[in-house]
């Protein structure tokens, strides 16, 4: 079985990136998820600190500080060089943040060969011109940029990097995204997606895989695993978009195919592509 619940090798890659670009001190917590959204350019990442949704201090300030990185992949996401470079860059602003106002990291977006990292801040007195001086010093300010506004209700948090569909599931499916494009998949165009579905008897599963044929999937293989409550597997595939909405609204399908037949839905896999 190699579906997006099970697949270890993939899972690895996706942690060891992941703690790689929410790289300093304060970042790498259970509490923070990560997921992609398409938009007109591209993919776009957002890393997301959830426990601010529910403990969120009172500083009114929203600080936004963004670099654009050399060296990317033609998905628009860093590769190694590029990753060191932001790490190299966030952490230094992060030492000029922290050392200037109480704050609050709430958030990391990747997009277009640019990284930002979103703050709340308590007080934005000579935080601009700290961070230009450093900046002056050590980088070039024409890649650089700085945003700093009120925003008493959080309304980026909310509006901006708060994603809309935070059930368990969804996160799984965003978390083995967030894996592909990472690696450079740029999650464009159809693909052959695989799905792993599990039944407790030959008759159930005779019966999901003509209602499965008619949805146009193709079946792949069978397989019995006596020491499994559902011992019966098919495994199925399908030509399929696997942007974020698009996968989601395929998953949600086929669980609710399961449902219906006392079934268990294990997860699905795709070929990483890499973007040209």
């Amino acid at each position: 079985m190699s579906s997006v619940y099970s697949n270890s090798c993939d899972n690895l890659i996706l942690v060891v990136l992941t703690l790689l670009l929410i790289g300093h001190s304060g970042r790498a917590q259970d509490d923070w998820i990560e997921y992609v959204s398409v938009k007109d350019k591209g993919v776009m990442s957002i890393g997301l600190d959830l426990n601010l949704h529910v403990t969120r201090p009172n500083y009114r300030n929203l600080l936004v500080v963004g670099k654009k990185f050399d060296h990317c992949m033609p998905n628009g996401f860093p590769n190694e060089m590029g990753l060191n470079e932001l790490m190299t860059f966030s952490d230094s602003t992060a030492a000029i943040v922290d050392a200037s106002t109480m704050n609050k990291l709430a958030g990391i977006v990747t997009y277009q060969c640019m990284g930002f990292d979103v703050f709340y801040v308590k007080d934005t007195a000579n935080i601009r011109s700290n961070l230009e001086k450093v900046i002056r010093d050590h980088f070039d300010p024409s890649k650089i940029f700085i945003s700093i506004k009120k925003d008493r209700s959080w309304d980026y948090y909310y509006k901006f990097l708060f994603p809309a569909n935070l059930d368990m599931d969804a996160l799984v499916d965003q978390q083995y995204l967030y894996g592909l494009v990472l690696q450079g998949d740029d999650l464009k165009g159809m693909r052959n997606v695989n799905h792993w579905l599990y039944f407790k008897n030959l008759k159930t599963r005779n019966s999901a895989g003509e209602k499965l044929k008619k949805l146009n999937f193709t079946l792949e293989s069978i397989a019995y695993d006596d020491s499994n409550r559902f011992p019966y597997e098919l495994k199925i595939s399908r030509q399929d978009s696997i942007t974020p909405v698009s996968i989601i609204e395929t998953t949600n399908l086929l669980k609710a195919l399961c449902y219906s037949l006392n079934a268990q839905y294990d997860g699905w896999g795709t070929d990483l592509k890499i973007a040209e």
